[in-house]
């Protein structure tokens, strides 16, 4: 009964806070993209921090980020990281506040049902692959978004297993994106790792186990670019292992 009447206030407040930004994106994303990146940039600087701080005050939500190689980033990177929810990119707007992320992303993500999604991520610049179309668009979409990234100092975030994990673990990487982006922007990566978003990965569980879980993050290892083909291959290998890595770690403490 309590929790029930806190999810509503949680929702009420939520609604809220977030609504007038909707609206304004909404109104304005057609013909004055300007006044739309503002609004975005309040969104993701000034409401997703407050959201969290809601969310662990009433729903002792635990969000930890590790920053203990962040004196090795460079002035910009292309950032390598497992996937687990759609909260992981506000997750990463957060972990790197002094930084301008943009992400590669499904288009189904651009024309999502959450009114807020669709119009802040276009507005911000973000890359939207489309599941149809061909390699040939998918590749040119991904040459502008380096070319953007590269004029205007943004550090692009790619997913290389390409969707969300529905139980956490690891899944197939695929090179394709990041090689594009790694030969267009020559580029150092920084790995990084999240865990316990899958707990949360659709509607119907945020509200039933946001007290349960800890959202991680943590910055694992700055690489050099990878200009070569073998060399972005064995750097989504080492990736992909340092990721497992620290995933069994916390994973291992919190059995323990």
């Amino acid at each position: 009964m309590f929790r029930a009447i806190g999810n509503i206030l949680i929702l009420i407040t939520l609604v809220g806070m977030l609504t007038p930004a909707s609206i304004g994106l909404i109104i304005f994303y057609p013909f004055c993209p300007r006044l739309c990146y503002k609004i975005s940039d309040y969104i993701v600087s000034v409401c997703a921090r407050r959201v969290f701080r809601i969310m662990r005050v009433y729903k002792k939500f635990r969000l930890s980020f590790y920053k203990d190689n962040f004196e090795k980033l460079p002035e910009q990177f292309i950032v390598l990281s497992n996937h687990q929810s759609l909260l992981d990119i506000p997750i990463y707007m957060n972990f790197f506040p002094d930084r301008d992320v943009r992400f590669v992303a499904k288009d189904a993500l651009g024309k999502s049902y959450i009114p807020l999604v669709g119009p802040m991520l276009k507005s911000h610049g973000h890359c939207f692959i489309p599941r149809k179309g061909g390699t040939s668009l998918v590749m040119q979409r991904i040459d502008s978004f380096s070319k953007r990234c590269l004029k205007n100092k943004w550090n692009p975030v790619i997913f290389p297993e390409g969707t969300r994990s529905k139980n956490g673990a690891l899944g197939k990487f695929y090179s394709a994106g990041f090689r594009r982006i790694a030969d267009a922007t020559k580029l150092p990566v920084a790995i990084c790792v999240v865990d316990d978003g899958y707990k949360i990965n659709d509607i119907m569980h945020v509200m039933e186990n946001m007290h349960k879980i800890n959202y991680r993050a943590k910055l694992l290892k700055v690489c050099p670019p990878a200009e070569t083909k073998e060399d972005q291959l064995a750097l989504l290998e080492e990736a992909q292992t340092l990721m497992q890595e620290q995933l069994d770690k916390w994973r291992n403490c919190a059995e323990a």
